[in-house]
């Protein structure tokens, strides 16, 4: 019984650690947004779409090599038999702020939150959470505190070092978003309440 645990918990770590790996790589879109920003819009529009038709053929048992490779690799538990929603929620979370807000330092602040903060929080508590936080479905303090430190640190990159007490506003509101038991809807709430907060309560 023991060596089965042990390989669920390995398992489930591998699945975790693939679908944070890709959680993390959105952390270069701000800079290619800030290269090309209606070429990258354009192609995260693409992704989107065809992912949520492969997804929809996947269902019906017609499998798009790679993607429901990929897909089935990096599902959770709970989207077995499902249509995985986590990559359409995170390219929607990035759409919506890159377009509501365009390339400015407020709409990379929500996009970093989304793929450090968030990215970080989940694969940090899987492996070290030992200490779960009431009522938000397994969410932990050692997975909260990942979030805030890295939100933190990767919006020092976007503001001026003299106001740094804006990038613990910014972590703070990322952290509590991200406690809260969503599902894969904190992907758009994340990086649009940063981005928002940024934006309104600081002027980037």
């Amino acid at each position: 019984m023991e060596g089965i645990l042990a390989r669920k918990y390995i398992n489930d770590i591998k699945k975790e650690l693939f679908r944070k790996t890709i959680h993390l790589c959105t952390a270069a879109i701000p800079f290619l947004l800030s290269l090309a920003y209606v070429p990258v819009m354009a192609l995260l529009l693409t992704a989107l779409v065809l992912y949520s038709l492969s997804e929809l053929l996947r269902l019906k048992g017609i499998n798009i090599p790679l993607v429901s490779k990929i897909t089935v690799t990096a599902a959770r538990k709970r989207d077995e038999g499902r249509f995985v929603l986590g990559p359409v929620t995170l390219v929607l979370g990035i759409l919506l702020t890159a377009g509501i807000f365009q390339p400015r330092a407020c709409a990379f602040c929500g996009i970093y939150a989304l793929a450090f903060g968030d990215g970080l929080a989940s694969l940090v508590g899987k492996v070290f959470g030992t200490h779960k936080i009431p009522c938000t479905k397994g969410k932990s303090v050692e997975g909260s505190l990942a979030c805030f430190a890295a939100i933190w640190a990767s919006t020092l990159l976007l503001v001026p070092q003299t106001d740094w007490k804006i990038c613990l506003v910014l972590a703070l509101c990322g952290t509590l978003t991200e406690v809260l038991p969503l599902k894969d809807f904190d992907n758009v709430l994340i990086p649009l309440l940063i981005a928002a907060v940024a934006h309104v309560g600081f002027g980037l």
